[in-house]
């Protein structure tokens, strides 16, 4: 798993891309598509048309770095949406690289126990 830092924000860019880009391709999505910096240090993840490939790509300290995952079986579960790119959280990358369809899962309320002397 990365180890993202704490001001890291993940952004999954929804419509599909060319997985042939590299850097400079990935870079221009970013600004044209998600109207996001890609040197902000955040991290963006692309999907291809086909399903089973996913590239992370995001700035460190000194330069851009791109991580790459092909799945050899099925498909990533990337969720539909209004816009062409949205936030998500840690615990939702963990899920959906362990290809989990975040977006079906429902979380518990939270629950705050109050206690009476």
């Amino acid at each position: 798993m990365l180890t993202l830092p704490a001001n890291c924000r993940i952004y999954l860019m929804v419509p599909p891309v060319d997985m042939r880009k590299s850097f400079d391709g990935l870079c221009v999505a970013v600004g044209e598509v998600m109207q996001l910096n890609p040197l902000h240090g955040h991290l963006f993840l692309f999907r291809g048309k086909s399903g089973d490939r996913l590239k992370a790509m995001y700035w460190d300290r000194n330069g851009l770095a791109i991580w790459y995952k092909r799945l050899e079986k099925g498909r990533f579960k990337w969720p539909s949406h209004d816009a062409p790119s949205f936030e998500i959280t840690e615990r939702d990358l963990s899920l959906l690289l362990d290809g989990i369809d975040f977006t079906r899962l429902k979380k518990l309320p939270d629950f705050h126990a109050e206690f009476a002397f």
